[in-house]
């Protein structure tokens, strides 16, 4: 014969079967109601995208396109240590660094709805009042007509909100892909620190040419005017010939202090690119700079996939998918919310007993229904606002998709057309450096002046500036279709140095 069972054994069990008949639902409510709606628009890719050719037009080579380290192929170890040192010192990367690390933050944050919030708490309560207007009277060893109490309680409350409509995942969404648009701003920004680097990097090295053929053509010039004013005195030449002469000095002397000016300005901002000071950038740069210059042709047939790789249009993208489920989130605020609640605990009338979750433990489930009945028109305003934006957005991305194609076009046509006027002026520098030698050999043999030679040799270092700035040119514009593209080839051809000092010239003083 079976005993008696405790009356208070059989109800906690009643209250644990019950308890978890509840979780078991709840469970079961979740599973099946979560993640089954959106109510964000279908992705569909705008009209002025889907329409883009399959590739650029442009002619030339084949190639295989390599995003990474394409500067190294100007095969110059001053210009890589400026743009490692950019790269790591920059304060524009710092910025968009820390942007980026703000932009993860917010979408952790909008992900947490997604899961169950706990919280625990400690509780402890005293009350003294009178007994006076109360069914109470005098309680013995509480003092004359009052009533005195203290409580003290431990808990552990969940709450979770069923995202049946999609509210939450697509907040969730929205905030991630925000978070990787400013992965990509930061790319942009990289690209762009990289691209003025290596721009006042190459203004540098030709400025630097300019003063030194400047400086050269001021000595020349000093030897012209000596000459002619000889040549005046006896009566070989005009005082206008002689007033050019000196006006053309002047003009070249003039010159100088201006490209030296221009010169310091474009050391202070590469300093201020690699994050130093400008008295500190002798190290960095030495004496003697000395890039290549590249000059096979862009390939052909690129693909306009490698529009993708450009850091400005992949962050438009992304931002269209967080405006499209930013939409999906407002639109699923106008159906009703359900949130699950559980409180558990303890509660004592002394401090030790708040933790005797086994004999003073206590339970409160519950399951909230909330539905938007009147709201102003604040839950259409937002959809509306929401909806604006993501048409706004969709505008965005395709204009700056069809920038970046005409940029990429632009780019290609602006390097072929300094390929070919740097070549233009390198066979003209040939034809100047022969026009030097003969004039040297005229006046050695005594049938030329010296007059014309120096002529020659000051329209040789005229030559030499045109063709340094040209080759500044090929470079920047290089630089522009890496920038366009936002990347390189493989298989470049290494062209000769044409960017050191001006060689020394037979006959030069």
């Amino acid at each position: 014969m079976l005993g008696k069972v405790p009356a208070d054994s059989i109800t906690d069990a009643v209250l644990r079967n019950r308890f978890q008949s509840v979780t078991l639902s709840l469970l079961a409510i979740t599973a099946v109601t979560s993640g089954c709606v959106s109510m964000a628009p279908e992705s569909a890719v705008p009209e002025l995208v889907a329409g883009i050719p399959a590739a650029f037009s442009q002619s030339g080579a084949d190639g295989a396109y390599q995003p990474a380290r394409w500067w190294t192929s100007f095969e110059d170890p001053v210009l890589n240590n400026l743009l490692d040192e950019a790269l790591s010192k920059n304060l524009d990367l710092a910025e968009a660094t820390a942007r980026l690390r703000a932009a993860e933050a917010r979408a952790r944050v909008s992900k947490s709805g997604l899961f169950p919030q706990v919280n625990a708490g400690l509780e402890s309560r005293y009350s003294d009042s009178p007994t006076a207007g109360t069914n109470f009277g005098s309680i013995p060893g509480a003092g004359a007509g009052r009533l005195r109490n203290e409580t003290y309680s431990s808990s552990l409350a969940f709450s979770y909100e069923l995202d049946i409509w999609g509210k939450l995942r697509n907040d969730a969404r929205a905030g991630r892909a925000d978070a990787i648009a400013a992965s990509a701003d930061l790319q942009a920004v990289r690209l762009a620190v990289l691209a003025e680097t290596i721009t006042s990097y190459f203004d540098l090295v030709d400025g630097r040419h300019q003063i030194a053929l400047t400086a050269k053509t001021i000595d020349i010039l000093g030897d012209r005017v000596e000459q002619t004013e000889n040549r005046y005195r006896r009566g070989l030449t005009t005082s206008f010939e002689l007033y050019q002469v000196r006006q053309d000095f002047r003009n070249v002397q003039a010159s100088l202090p201006q490209r030296e000016s221009q010169l310091t300005a474009t050391e202070g901002q590469l300093a201020v690119l690699v994050g130093r000071y400008s008295n500190d950038m002798d190290a960095l740069l030495g004496k003697k700079l000395t890039p290549k210059l590249i000059f096979k042709p862009v390939p052909s047939g690129l693909p306009i996939d490698l529009l993708s790789q450009r850091p400005d249009v992949f962050a438009e993208s992304q931002r269209l998918e967080s405006a499209r489920y930013n939409l999906g989130a407002r639109r699923a605020e106008r159906f009703p919310s359900l949130t699950l609640s559980a409180n558990t605990g303890s509660q004592a009338g002394d401090p030790s007993g708040a933790f005797n979750i086994f004999d003073n433990w206590l339970l409160n489930l519950g399951a909230g229904l909330t539905a938007p009945i009147f709201q102003g028109g604040r839950i259409k305003g937002n959809i509306d606002v929401a909806k604006a934006q993501y048409e706004q957005q969709t505008a965005v991305y395709g204009r700056t998709l069809l920038t970046a194609y005409q940029e990429v076009g632009t780019a290609i046509e602006r390097y072929e057309e300094g390929r070919q006027r740097y070549s233009f002026l390198f066979s003209q520098l040939d034809e100047a450096k022969a026009s030097v030698e003969l004039q040297s050999r005229r006046f050695a043999n005594g049938v030329g002046s010296y007059v014309d030679y120096l002529d020659a040799l000051r329209a040789q270092y005229q030559m030499q500036s045109s063709l340094s700035s040209a080759a500044r040119d090929v470079a920047l514009a290089r630089l522009g279709v890496h920038r366009a593209l936002g990347g390189s080839w493989d298989d470049v051809p290494r062209a000769p140095d044409i960017m050191t000092d001006p060689p020394a010239i037979q006959g030069d003083k």
